[in-house]
């Protein structure tokens, strides 16, 4: 049963990608939903064995790799971090298959994009079951390979093209924070990389360090600087987030897939994996807080001037993950594991609705040209309105219950390693970030549904209403992001609950989460009141004329660098990729490439070979005083090889050939 959980998405996606000609539009349907539904089910069954029976399932398979001392084996780990994130996982996946059957019907290569997406569930399926660390980064480069594949799907257009490789590349930076650290691990526990027995054996290397030139660093520290750093640019923190605006790009179904359940949540989950070794590193929690707080307010600040409303919610993902990291850098990991659990639903809700939108108007994606959907579009509109409340934490939907409690421990300040300046940083970014939350949510609202049109009138004439198939998608996730933060709130956060005792480890006095619920009244208010103070501001500036503001010169440059993302994109290109392209093509390219390795390759050997003949052909005077000289060179190099071998006759041969040369 368990191993079927896993290997069902996979047969889905071979079946289509290699017989989907034949198979056709109906048997491709019926096939992938069967497989991901049967997951989903089997999902609910294993979620029951192991989280509400207390159970953990270890399946040794093969071994993988024996060399020396290293031994590797296919084996699969089923705890109650793995059975929370295969529902997450099987249940948008198929929610996601579902969606797809109206949204890219119409689609001439569906059976290809089916496969896709099933090879992405397997992929981040085989991610979070994974027993030791080699197999999970097997899962992780897959689920990057993957969204390459759904990124550049539509694959004639360039913007398609640049952005699936912008991820790949980006990505890249992460996946190589992930192998160093496979190295380092691979090293310090002597050739195994299995999670029970690293995590078993963690406190008795804790003392050991690393020393490079004259500085020593801290062992476990260095491990879990690479692991964060896979972890940023997976996860697509400040710095490494680039890609993720821009894989908009794809279909709405994979934009809803890879945000909601699978890749960007893959950071997440590898440092809730590794909490029992970051947690000997005091100075990466630090660094944990401030990345995710920084991200969580950059993303916010940068979504309220953005025009394209997938690149909105995408924005929204960005700044959301930045809570989770915040979250584990405060050692809450149960904490952040319920926000990526409730994020789920009311993210895929979110995209999804938007993607009704998108294909309602004939493919547009600018708000700006929107307005007044709410009277062609009642059904759509009521259900984004519900995962826009759950996304801004309105009391007693999905978020506010895991979003509100982040809020509440930064308040408390008991981690003694973080210094106070920092936690008030990092505090006051995480609240900001809520009002700039609230403030583009409403934002997308107003000019999407409920402003004046600016759509064109032979577009009018044909929106409809979404299928009843995309209605009872989005309505199922509706539920779910009303209900499922209430109804899970003990398992994740009840006293007493020992669901992540043999998962995650805490150290005591970073366990402040029962302080949270005496802090102060005013303080426990402070989110909401930032919230309501986005939402109103949102309503003045859509109500009110403010031109006014076009006047002040400040402004007016803060909004062009808000609304250009910070130039980041530029920056990067300037410093890395422009000088490295110029490297590639000057020196790779012109002086290695078809320089050097041409001219002792191929292209050289033929080359010479032609001017050997050349020269060889040139001799063949007629003359017979040329041959005879040509005749005593050889002779007398023959004779030089010969006494300089058996006599070692050097200088008398020297002095020779100088007579030779100079009679001649």
């Amino acid at each position: 049963m368990y191993l079927l959980l896993i290997f069902l998405p996979l047969f889905s996606s071979l079946s289509l990608g290699f017989f989907g000609r034949w198979i056709g539009f109906y048997g491709s349907s019926l096939i992938s939903l069967i497989c991901l539904f049967s997951s989903f089910v089997i999902s609910i069954l294993i979620f029951f064995e192991i989280s509400l029976n207390g159970h953990i399932i270890y399946i040794d398979l093969i071994n993988w790799i024996i060399s020396d001392n290293i031994n590797i084996k296919w084996n699969f780990l089923f705890d109650n971090l793995t059975a929370i994130m295969l529902i997450i996982v099987t249940f948008i996946s198929t929610l996601v298959h579902l969606y797809t059957l109206d949204y890219m019907k119409s689609d001439p290569h569906f059976q290809r994009f089916v496969s896709f997406l099933g090879i992405f569930t397997f992929f981040m399926l085989i991610l979070v079951t994974s027993g030791n660390f080699l197999q999970l980064f097997l899962g992780w480069e897959g689920v990057g390979l993957a969204s390459y594949l759904l990124i550049n799907f539509w694959f004639t257009r360039l913007s398609a093209n640049k952005a699936a490789l912008k991820a790949l590349v980006v990505n890249r930076i992460g996946d190589l924070g992930v192998l160093f650290a496979i190295l380092l691990l691979l090293q310090i526990f002597e050739g195994t990389l299995d999670f029970n027995i690293m995590f078993s054996l963690t406190p008795l290397v804790n003392n050991y360090s690393v020393y490079f030139w004259t500085y020593e660093f801290h062992y476990l520290s260095l491990i879990s600087f690479f692991l964060i750093i896979g972890a940023i640019g997976k996860s697509a923190q400040l710095g490494l987030h680039t890609w993720l605006p821009d894989a908009m790009e794809g279909p709405t179904p994979v934009s809803a897939l890879i945000h909601a359940a699978t890749m960007v949540t893959a950071g997440v989950f590898l440092i809730i994996r590794f909490s029992p070794i970051i947690e000997f590193s005091p100075t990466m929690l630090n660094f944990l807080t401030l990345a995710g707080a920084f991200t969580a307010f950059f993303a916010a600040f940068t979504g309220i001037f953005q025009h394209d409303i997938k690149k909105i919610i995408a924005y929204s993902t960005c700044s959301q993950l930045g809570y989770m990291i915040f979250c584990c850098g405060l050692s809450h990991y149960n904490v952040s594991l319920f926000h990526l659990f409730n994020h789920a639903f009311f993210k895929a809700l979110l995209f999804l609705s938007a993607g009704s939108v998108i294909h309602a108007i004939n493919n547009e994606q600018d708000m700006r040209r929107m307005g007044s959907l709410v009277s062609f579009l009642p059904i759509t509109y009521s259900l984004m309105l519900i995962g826009s409340l759950a996304l801004i934490g309105f009391p007693f939907l999905t978020g506010f219950y895991s979003k509100d409690i982040i809020l509440e421990i930064t308040n408390l300040f008991h981690n003694s390693n973080l210094p106070s300046f920092f936690g008030i940083l990092a505090c006051w970014l995480g609240i900001l970030a809520a009002f700039f939350t609230s403030f583009y949510s409403f934002r997308l609202l107003y000019l999407t549904f409920l402003n004046q049109t600016n759509t064109l009138r032979k577009t009018t004439q044909i929106i409809l209403e979404s299928s009843s198939l995309t209605i009872l998608v989005l309505s199922i996730l509706a539920i779910c992001s009303i209900f499922v933060g209430y109804l899970f709130k003990e398992f994740f956060l009840g006293l007493g609950v020992d669901s992540w005792i043999n998962t995650i480890l805490i150290w005591p006095e970073n366990n402040y989460f029962t302080e949270s619920e005496f802090l102060s009244v005013k303080l426990k208010w402070l989110p909401f009141l930032f919230t309501l103070i986005g939402f109103l501001l949102a309503t003045f500036l859509n109500l009110s004329n403010v031109k006014f503001l076009s006047n002040v010169k400040f402004l007016n440059f803060l909004f062009f660098l808000i609304n250009k993302k910070w130039f980041f994109d530029f920056f990067f290109n300037r410093i890395f990729v422009y000088p490295l392209l110029t490297f590639g093509y000057l020196i790779s390219y012109k002086n290695l490439d078809r320089g050097f390795l041409e001219l002792i390759g191929p292209f050289g050997l033929s080359f010479l070979i032609k001017k050997l003949s050349v020269f060889i052909t040139s001799l063949q005077t007629g003359q017979l005083t040329h041959y005879i000289f040509f005749i005593v060179i050889s002779l007398l190099l023959f004779l030089y090889c010969y006494f300089f071998i058996a006599f070692n006759m050097l200088p008398l041969i020297i002095i020779f050939f100088i007579a030779i040369f100079y009679i001649i």
